[in-house]
């Protein structure tokens, strides 16, 4: 045990307050779980959890009322919290699984709760530390303190760890996060355990963990493929394992491992995004089409021209297996038929309309250039050429700068004497195109009513 320095302000202010007062009335309170891991690591945290022994749970409501407004956050559960703040009080309590799905547990609240057994609940050594709210002692009955100080994942209790399939995706998000190594006991225990009942929504929040808030996101997905689960909710990522690349250009190996260095390059640029979730999902997805695409020609080299093209749909069942969000959907699909051209057009110092119908066929041409970045820093020994980021954003500054002159409109083409019909969409189309390659309005409507009267 050792004594931990701590901030008393805003919830904390509040949380040691009522630690007093939980100790004047007999009671013990220990802050527990991340909050108590960020601290010793020296991170920041949002959310304050309390754990309160040897208070029954009327007196516990009465003393937290002292407090402020008091809410139910799982009754079932031994869970208050105050209004207004982003902190959690709780009894100790035991957990028992009783069926599939991530609500069946038989919870049972005991405030006379050992530290021992309460503590043994918790997934992993470094969420199981708890601190006197009073004195700032550290419990750890689990060695919590020399596995973070290790960076090491280790599950608290085969038994318990075990009734919460999703823990085996925490342990890879907590590896990616912490960029911490797993021991090897929970990598075994993990292998045996069955994840099919897990919903998406709930492994996709631990991706969306693993992709804002590491940064090397390629941990969370290489542990998984080392327990054996990666195919059962990344499939088509998991497939790239083994699918060749042309050596001149990837040394780094096969499409897996390229996609891997492409999310670690990814994560150091998402701060620069405009969409940082989305943006990551489509650095995972970019290649998924070489799955599909890919040939071996008689010569032995290996390419895959239409990957782009391929990877379409391939991205989407891959997206659709975690979110219905049809943003997150078309974004994502967008960025992966596009992927290829920006790089490509900056080797070749494209035209100015071919970089304007480019960024016009984009959903977020921001992050399609950082993505094209991403794409070129994921390949081992080869470092990337800032003249290609830098032509691409002048070509961008360039689009904005013709998108916010006048354009054709649809009320142009009725007050040429055009009725509205179905070829409309056709001639702004043409229109766009003419304004892309350098025509003002007026010249750009001329030669689209010229051309319809052909």
């Amino acid at each position: 045990m050792r004594n931990v320095r701590r901030d008393r302000v805003g919830d904390i202010e509040i949380a040691c307050a009522l630690g007093e007062r939980i100790r004047s009335s007999g009671g013990r309170a220990y802050f527990v779980g991340g909050y108590v891991r960020d601290l010793m690591m020296g991170a920041e945290t949002k959310d304050v959890d309390l754990e309160v022994y040897g208070i029954p749970p009327l007196k516990l409501r009465e003393l937290l009322a002292e407090f402020g407004s008091v809410l139910e956050k799982g009754a079932s559960f031994g869970v208050l919290s105050l209004r207004h703040t982003n902190l959690d009080v709780a009894m100790p309590r035991t957990e028992s699984r009783t069926g599939a799905r991530h609500t069946d547990f038989d919870v049972s609240v005991d405030p006379y709760l050992s530290t021992v057994e309460a503590s043994r609940r918790r997934d992993f050594t470094i969420n199981a530390m708890m601190m006197d709210a009073v004195t700032g002692e550290i419990v750890d009955h689990w060695g919590g303190q020399r596995d973070l100080e290790a960076l090491l994942i280790r599950h608290v209790s085969d038994d318990t760890f075990q009734e919460d399939a999703l823990r085996v995706f925490r342990a890879a998000q907590f590896a990616a996060r912490l960029n911490a190594t797993i021991a090897d006991e929970t990598v075994a225990l993990c292998a045996k355990m069955d994840v099919s009942n897990l919903s998406r929504e709930r492994v996709f929040e631990e991706l969306s963990k693993a992709l804002l808030k590491s940064d090397r996101p390629s941990v969370f997905f290489e542990i998984l493929e080392k327990c054996g689960h990666l195919s059962e909710f990344f499939p088509e990522v998991a497939a790239l394992i083994g699918v060749g690349q042309n050596p001149k250009y990837h040394p780094e190996g096969d499409v897996f491992r390229h996609t891997m260095l492409v999310v670690d390059a990814a994560a150091a640029l998402r701060n620069r995004a405009k969409e940082p979730l989305n943006f990551m999902l489509a650095a995972l997805c970019h290649d998924l089409g070489k799955v599909d695409a890919t040939e071996v020609r008689t010569t032995g080299q290996i390419s895959s021209p239409m990957h782009p093209v391929t990877g379409r749909p391939l991205a989407e069942r891959q997206l659709r297996r975690l979110t219905d969000n049809a943003r997150t959907i078309r974004y994502v699909v967008n960025m992966v038929a596009q992927h290829m051209r920006p790089n490509a057009m900056a080797m070749h110092q494209s035209k100015k309309k071919k970089t304007r119908m480019l960024f016009d066929a984009s959903v977020c041409p921001e992050d399609l250039i950082l993505l094209s970045r991403a794409d070129a820093t994921g390949k081992k020994d080869r470092p990337y050429d800032e003249r290609l980021e830098r032509f691409l954003w002048d070509r961008l500054e360039d689009y904005r700068e013709c998108v916010s002159r006048p354009m054709v409109t649809g009320q142009d083409l009725i007050d040429a004497g055009l009725a509205p019909g179905e070829d409309f969409k056709e001639l702004l189309a043409r229109a766009r195109e003419l304004h892309f390659s350098g025509a003002g309005r007026e010249a750009a409507l001329r030669q689209v009513l010229r051309e319809r009267r052909k």
